[in-house]
């Protein structure tokens, strides 16, 4: 599939300075970091241009600093980590006040790689200020963007950068694009939806958007729970959105005119509290009492899925099923999860996740390298789900 964007690869970078701006955020506490999967994606842009005799200098964030130099959130934390990802010498330039660093870069030789300070420290970043944008831009000859999941921020160094030097997609961004436009530009058909998670309020773009173009919309987590209730379900003390039942209502008087069958939970997994160690009892859908919650989906729901799984050729997920956090609430996420996985590698299904606790959920079950792909961005996955332009990837089109 061809992408409407300018590629790094076509540049013909060799002996210039790119400023590649990546997203670094990585979970991080108590000195070390709990998943470095965002780090290990971008290893084959850094290592292209590296080859090609390019300095780079690499931009990215670390947390919510508003603003404010913060230690905690200074990007030397994870220089460790990219040097030895990439097994490469990096210099950290320890200040925002870029200008201080040019002629440095320019008289260091080819190839050479620099980590700047956490772009956030300015609040100039996320104000998208021309000046600062400029001065990123002085510190190069090009710039690419390989940060697909800072892309829905029209920020200093995703967007406002591009107006002063010529800018070009990495090739994570040109992957998470190729994925996205496999599932919802060009999908095979039949095609099937998860979307889950605990608000409603926080998916209606993503479900008015995928209700035009999915066979099967396949609801998950407290989500389901306003579901059920507009329905007339009983669910107990189960977390729910009562403001959202009229939604609900609507929504699903929508998927009715467009043909898009509803999948909900036909039998479900509760307890007294969210707990790993509370007493857990399965019931038909219709049989809640009124002193439990609903944490999971159960067996004959999970088969339920299997046979939508199966009659489907495109599969798209964006959030659990159930309170995956705590086993064994995870037990229908899990079961799910590697059923998808099993059907993309008998290559019956294509399979698209991403967008909030996604990922994480998908990792538990060691599904991710078996799905077709599998986003490590969240909010850049749901606008793209919503059906709404990204800034940064708008500025890298042809």
């Amino acid at each position: 599939m061809s992408l409407n964007i300018k590629k790094i690869q076509d540049a013909n970078v060799k002996k210039q300075t790119v400023v590649l701006r990546l997203d670094l955020n990585v979970p991080y506490s108590s000195g070390k970091s709990r998943d470095i999967s965002r780090i290990e994606k971008v290893k084959d842009t850094i290592l292209f241009l590296v080859k090609n005799s390019n300095k780079v200098v690499i931009l990215s964030h670390f947390g919510r600093p508003d603003g404010k130099i913060n230690k905690d959130l200074s990007l030397k934390n994870l220089l460790g980590y990219l040097q030895e990802i990439l097994n490469l010498e990096i210099k950290f330039l320890p200040s925002i006040e870029v200008e201080i660093y040019k002629t440095h870069i320019d008289s260091a030789p080819f190839p050479s790689v620099f980590l700047l300070e956490n772009v956030r420290f300015s609040s100039l970043e996320e104000n998208n200020d021309p000046s600062f944008s400029l001065k990123l831009a002085s510190l190069g000859d090009i710039y690419c963007n390989d940060a697909f999941s800072v892309s829905h921020r029209a920020h200093a160094s995703t967007q406002g950068i591009t107006n002063y030097l010529p800018s070009f997609a990495g090739f994570l961004i040109q992957n998470e694009l190729e994925a996205l436009s496999l599932a919802l530009d060009q999908p095979s058909k039949p095609m099937a939806a998860i979307v889950g998670g605990s608000k409603i309020s926080t998916k209606i773009d993503i479900l008015n958007n995928l209700s035009d173009s999915i066979d099967y919309l396949i609801i998950g987590g407290a989500m389901a729970n306003t579901f059920l209730k507009a329905q007339g379900f009983e669910i107990g003390v189960s977390l729910t959105e009562t403001e959202m039942i009229k939604n609900a209502e609507v929504i699903i008087k929508e998927l009715e005119a467009k043909k898009c069958k509803l999948v909900l939970p036909l039998d479900i997994v509760c307890a007294s509290s969210l707990n790993s160690m509370a007493e857990i009892h399965t019931f038909n859908v219709e049989c809640c009492p009124k002193d439990k919650m609903i944490l999971d989906i159960g067996p004959i729901s999970c088969k339920n899925i299997m046979n939508v799984i199966d009659k489907s050729k495109t599969f798209i997920w964006n959030g659990p099923l159930g309170a995956f956090e705590i086993p064994p609430f995870d037990q229908g996420t899990n079961t799910i999860a590697k059923y998808v996985a099993t059907r993309t590698q008998e290559k019956k299904l294509i399979s698209i996740a991403g967008g909030g606790d996604t990922f994480s959920a998908l990792k538990a079950s060691a599904s991710v390298p078996k799905f077709s792909y599998v986003s490590t961005a969240g909010g850049a996955f749901l606008e793209w789900l919503e059906g709404k332009s990204l800034p940064g990837i708008e500025s890298l089109k042809l």
